[in-house]
């Protein structure tokens, strides 16, 4: 079978060429943007005299008419046509003749190719930004449900200071507000239209490259054509953050995890979200979050590829640059999976409130308030730190709490201590006393919900 571009050539290529050269096995999910920029190009071709506006209104009716087709599945794209865009060509030129050919005028698969895919990730940065803002409202709901749920917070793993569980969901509402935020940022770099660059030098035909950006969304055409066909930036910087926004979602699952054990028995996640053992009929695994943190480095490999195919490539475009389109597909279509688990698991998570104030009672979370209650009374830091440290120290000898130590313990080590010093180390208090700007406290806890809502309804009414 002769190829689209074959009349260079003598003879055909190998069978095995065939298949190792076509990327139809995945680059098919492209059609509905391979069409949609066809239609726009063939509009402008007619405007423009190109071609007549006849021809483009007949071109324009079969490619919709092959679309509805595709969508019914009564289209086998075939292997022998590469690509998508040579097998809708092969479709239209099959269905109305050699008019079908005349699409291609001022046109390459290169800048063909380039229109697609960035189509198509900006369809995606809106679709996930949609679900951010889900994930971003299912976030709050917990946080609103827990602002008096005292939970020890952890550094080194170790029990630092006693926190709201809130205070921690909404930690990982600015992440998810952060992953919005980056995608907007993607959208106002990368909404450029590659179509119109030709190969690579552009075209001697009067083409209109405005009309075609305006009809397809863009905020403009490219500046330069060389860039237009060989610029992959924005697969680079949509994995990018899809690679960001998927360690968000590990730590969280991370957490999670680890809260779920027996041993610590902070949350115990729906059944929905888990499953059993084969052999041990106990169990209870939280594997929807082990996925998520496991998909991780899956996403990791998908940026880490499109780094590599482009970091030795000259201009313009290379046949490498065929590889960039699986890493993309499988980095943001993971990404988007991953959330929507997330936001079900999370909702239906049980959060065992009693267990979690008691540990908060223990490892001594409220020393520093100690510190801090000497230091209030006079003491300076740094010797309130070392009482403190010697108090606790003494405590762990006895195998009792802080607020287990008699008043005269305390004041041998201090005669500034006072009965007061239990109502400033019990832990609610803790949390409550923590009063700056994004601290702990449900005051503070508060502000920050109201203020992920404001960004949450600004973002829904645009």
């Amino acid at each position: 079978m002769q190829k689209l571009w074959g009349g260079r050539f003598k003879d055909s290529t190998s069978e095995i060429m065939d298949e190792f050269n076509a990327s139809i096995r995945y680059d098919w999910k492209l059609y509905k943007y391979d069409i949609k920029g066809s239609i726009a190009h063939a509009r402008m071709l007619g405007k423009t005299g190109i071609i007549s506006e006849d021809e483009s209104k007949i071109i324009i009716s079969a490619l919709e008419e092959i679309e509805s087709e595709i969508d019914k599945g009564n289209i086998e794209f075939s292997v022998k046509h590469e690509d998508i865009h040579m097998n809708i060509e092969n479709i239209l030129t099959n269905k109305i003749g050699d008019l079908g050919k005349k699409l291609h005028t001022a046109r390459s698969r290169n800048d063909q190719v380039a229109l697609d895919v960035r189509m198509y990730s900006r369809d995606k940065v809106e679709e996930i930004q949609g679900l951010l803002l889900d994930w971003i409202k299912a976030l709050v709901e917990v946080a609103k449900e827990n602002i008096y749920t005292v939970i020890p917070g952890y550094t080194h793993l170790q029990i630092g200071q006693p926190i709201s569980l809130a205070h921690l969901i909404m930690a990982h509402a600015e992440m998810a507000k952060r992953d919005y935020q980056r995608l907007s940022s993607w959208m106002e770099i990368h909404n450029t239209m590659p179509l119109g660059s030709g190969a690579l030098a552009g075209t001697t035909f009067p083409i209109d490259r405005y009309m075609t950006s305006n009809e397809l969304g863009f905020d403009g055409p490219c500046a330069n054509s060389m860039d237009g066909v060989s610029d992959r930036d924005y697969i680079i910087d949509l994995l990018s953050a899809a690679s960001t926004g998927m360690m968000h979602l590990s730590r969280l699952c991370e957490e999670i995890i680890i809260w779920s054990t027996q041993e610590f028995h902070f949350v115990e996640l729906d059944d929905a979200y888990s499953t059993g053992s084969s052999m041990m009929p106990q169990k209870k695994n939280p594997d929807a979050a082990e996925l998520i943190r496991g998909k991780v480095g899956r996403v990791y490999g998908d940026l880490n590829n499109i780094l590599t195919v482009m970091k030795g490539l000259p201009l313009a475009y290379n046949k490498d640059m065929q590889e960039d389109k699986e890493c993309l597909f499988d980095g943001v279509e993971t990404w988007e999976k991953c959330i929507k688990i997330m936001i079900p698991m999370l909702k239906t998570m049980k959060v065992c409130k009693d267990t979690m104030l008691a540990d908060a009672k223990k490892g001594f979370s409220n020393a520093t308030d100690l510190a801090d209650y000497l230091t209030k009374k006079g003491v300076a830091f740094r010797d309130s730190h070392k009482i403190t440290g010697e108090i606790v120290l003494d405590c762990i000898d006895k195998n009792i709490s802080l607020d287990e130590l008699p008043i005269e313990e305390y004041k041998k080590y201090s005669d500034l201590v006072e009965e007061d010093i239990y109502d400033t180390i019990d832990v609610f208090n803790c949390m409550e006393n923590r009063i700056s700007m994004g601290a702990t406290s449900s005051k503070q806890v508060k502000v920050n919900i109201e203020s992920i809502e404001s960004f949450i309804k600004l973002k829904q009414y645009r």
